[in-house]
């Protein structure tokens, strides 16, 4: 042994192979933290001394090589200046630079996940033999960040510069096939077989038939284009990444425009450049925020295992209700391997439950990600029954029948009646109270809401519901379910629309006002969307259906009256009245048509306004400022409201709702980071101008106290 670090070990064999073994003791996975980027320096140093060794090899004890760096860190590191900041990224810059320079031929051995810094240490070395179930990629960009070991400098030498456009601007990961169909990988293996290709690559480098000087010329030297190819090829890169991206994320241009600086430069001076544009994107609020929804991210991970840990497995799942949303529960419980029985009352409910089953699977098939054998597979699992037959022998049961309190009330007390006394049932429901659901059955100690979002396929957020007598156990049993089925729950306590729809009703309700006011719905929309969100707030309505969110508006009115009660007549009331519907009908805020693929496509309607003129009282003109802040505003302090009344427990999981319950901003971080980027006490006397409107531009204690302490909302709870 001639390195022993925490983290890094390096031994010679007899032969004069060095293997350089990356096996951190303190944490599950290897990643680059200050300390093992000292100990991968030291490690360096004490081979270039050796005098004797003959190759490296690079591999790792656990069952990933390095997955990236130690993002924790990254908050202390970005404290400083730009200037300071490059100045350590260069610094190193010059770690990975010495494992590139040494006087032998090295291989990284790559199995399980290389991503960021792990690829980049990677991409040091001559060679790379990645195992057939590696995954490689370069994601600095989702943290709001370029490469910064490297990436932008070598990537685009060894794959050209396209592909490393491509890799680093969308952030994405691969598959080792795509690694080595572009010049990544030098070989792709079996797991077992990763080291003896490995001395291979380093025998026939020191018999010559492998050239390192050749490959360490071309990843330290320019790239080979001439000025029109390097035009051509970036200012064509650079207006495809921008329209993609958008003008809130900057780190994807922003990584391309390193990438083209550095391209024409020597090693040295390109990681220079790296480092200036790193240092840049650094300290803009947008990677901070980025940075921060990544350890939320962790964070609810970490506590979503330990609500799920030592909970019995789930195998079976019945499902009660069929129709689009049963259809959807019951594919995605199907696609993630569970049995299934998916009841209804009627043939034509487990027809259209089937229907949607089949319609996604069918759309797998069509763009190549699974076969029709593999469709079949899955289509097997899921049993219609008209009974409870079936049902003896379920883990785990989710009504998901019609919204109306009475009908669950009934539906549940009937499948009570049919399961064992201990199975867990969940109730698939976006506004009703669970308390009051439990009380028609004999258990609810068994009993809790289990909220998806459609389209189930795509919603990540799955929100489960703690009522007054559900216990911890069925709370764990329905948060491994989740997880099970590929979701990420948040586990709320049982109010009017719970979390997601309660503070969404506020932001419906300021655009309600809005459209009173005299504004133009379609000029909301726009400035709501350029904001960031995926949509504004009509054709959110639109896509929702304002049926279901009228239905859900009247919950909410009847739950916090205070200030949910619309006491005039909306425009979302009226194009109810009018059978406008949304997308579900073709017309709503918005006329909609089936696109190519089938998908419908938005259009101006012109009839809409004489639709909605009975709710229009006056001809207000508002700025966009204005806009933002009657429809967030309400929205924010209704956050907060939640926080204060214990619905969601801290901040983290207050911002993971709404990131991926309804699609607010990613590059925000959500409605806490945006209201501290925004500063508490700037939104409470921005809150004075809209008194008049109503209690939901009125600030909650809560904000107030945080406020004149000057304490970060993130503190509550113990929030990370």
């Amino acid at each position: 042994m001639i390195f022993q670090g925490e983290t890094i070990s390096v031994s010679v064999d007899d032969a004069g192979i060095a293997t350089m073994l990356f096996d951190n003791k303190h944490e599950p996975v290897n990643k680059f933290d200050l300390a093992t980027l000292d100990e991968l320096k030291a490690s360096v140093t004490a081979m270039s001394e050796h005098g004797k060794i003959q190759g490296l090899l690079i591999e790792s004890r656990k069952d990933s090589f390095v997955v990236g760096a130690d993002i924790k860190q990254f908050h202390s590191l970005f404290d400083h200046s730009e200037e300071e900041i490059a100045a350590n990224v260069v610094s190193f810059n010059e770690v990975f630079a010495g494992l590139e320079d040494v006087p032998f031929p090295t291989v990284s051995l790559v199995d399980g996940i290389a991503l960021g810094g792990g690829l980049e240490l990677a991409l040091s070395t001559d060679f790379r033999v990645l195992s057939t179930c590696a995954k490689v990629g370069l994601p600095e960009v989702k943290l709001g960040i370029n490469p910064g070991f490297g990436g932008t400098i070598r990537l685009p030498r060894l794959i050209g510069v396209d592909n490393a456009v491509e890799w680093i601007a969308t952030g994405k990961e691969y598959r080792p096939d795509a690694a080595l169909s572009v010049g990544l990988a030098d070989a792709v293996v079996a797991s077992d077989q990763l080291v003896a290709s490995g001395l291979s690559l380093i025998a026939q480098a020191n018999a010559g038939k492998l050239s390192i000087a050749r490959i360490r010329e071309v990843k330290t030297n320019p790239v080979m284009l001439n000025d029109m190819e390097r035009i051509m090829a970036f200012t064509t890169a650079k207006g495809l990444v921008a329209s993609q991206a958008g003008p809130n994320m900057p780190a994807p241009l922003t990584s391309v425009k390193s990438i083209e600086k550095s391209c024409s430069l020597h090693r040295e001076a390109a990681i220079k450049v790296e480092a200036k544009y790193f240092s840049r994107l650094a300290k803009t609020e947008v990677s901070g925020n980025l940075i921060g929804l990544f350890l939320n991210e962790q964070d609810l991970s970490k506590r979503n295992k330990t609500a799920a840990h030592g909970t019995a497995s789930i195998d079976k799942v019945a499902v009660v209700g069929a129709g689009i949303m049963g259809g959807g529960i019951a594919y995605q419980a199907g696609f993630k391997g569970k049995q299934v029985v998916m009841k209804d009352v009627a043939q034509a409910g487990l027809d259209q439950g089937m229907e949607e089953a089949t319609k996604l699977l069918s759309k797998r098939v069509d763009r190549g990600r699974m076969s029709a054998a593999e469709m079949a597979h899955i289509i097997s699992r899921i049993h219609p029954v008209l009974h409870y037959e079936d049902f003896s022998d379920a883990d785990a049961i989710v009504e998901a029948v019609v919204e109306r309190l009475d009908i669950k009330q009934s539906v549940l007390s009937e499948v009570e009646k049919n399961v064992p006394t201990d199975t867990v049932i969940a109730s698939n429901t976006s506004t009703l109270s669970i308390s009051k659901m439990a009380e028609g059955i004999a258990r609810p100690e068994n009993f809790c809401g289990m909220h998806f979002f459609n389209p189930v396929h795509r919603m990540p957020l799955v929100e489960v519901i703690r009522g007054a007598k559900t216990s911890e156990a069925t709370v764990g049993k329905v948060v491994k379910l989740a997880l099970d089925m590929g979701k990420t729950p948040i586990v709320v306590n049982d109010c009017p629309g719970f979390y997601v729809n309660r503070v969404l009703f506020p932001y419906l309700n300021g655009f309600n006002l809005l459209v009173r006011d005299g504004a133009d719905f379609l000029a909301v929309d726009k400035v709501m969307e350029k904001w960031g969100w995926p949509m504004g707030p009509a054709y959110l309505i639109d896509v929702v259906g304002i049926d279901t969110g009228c239905h859900a508006a009247q919950v909410m009115a009847e739950g916090f009256p205070d200030r949910m009660q619309f006491d005039e007549v909306s425009a979302m009331q009226l194009m109810l009245e009018a059978n406008r519907l949304g997308q579900k009908n073709g017309a709503g805020f918005y006329s909609y048509q089936p696109d190519k693929k089938g998908k419908p496509r938005k259009a101006a309607d012109d009839t809409v306004s004489s639709v909605i003129a009975p709710a229009v009282a006056g001809q207000g003109k508002f700025t966009d400022e204005e806009v933002i802040e009657r429809l967030m505003i309400p929205m924010c302090f209704e956050v907060a409201r939640c926080i204060e009344d214990g619905i969601v427990s801290n901040a983290v999981d207050a911002d993971m709702g709404l990131l991926m319950g309804i699609g607010f901003p990613l590059f925000r971080g959500g409605p806490i980071r945006y209201i501290e980027s925004v500063g508490i006490a700037y939104m409470i006397e921005q809150s004075k101008k809209y008194h008049d409107l109503g209690a939901m531009y009125h600030a909650p204690e809560l904000l107030k106290e945080y406020a004149a302490n000057g304490k970060s909302l993130f503190a509550f709870g113990g929030a990370a």
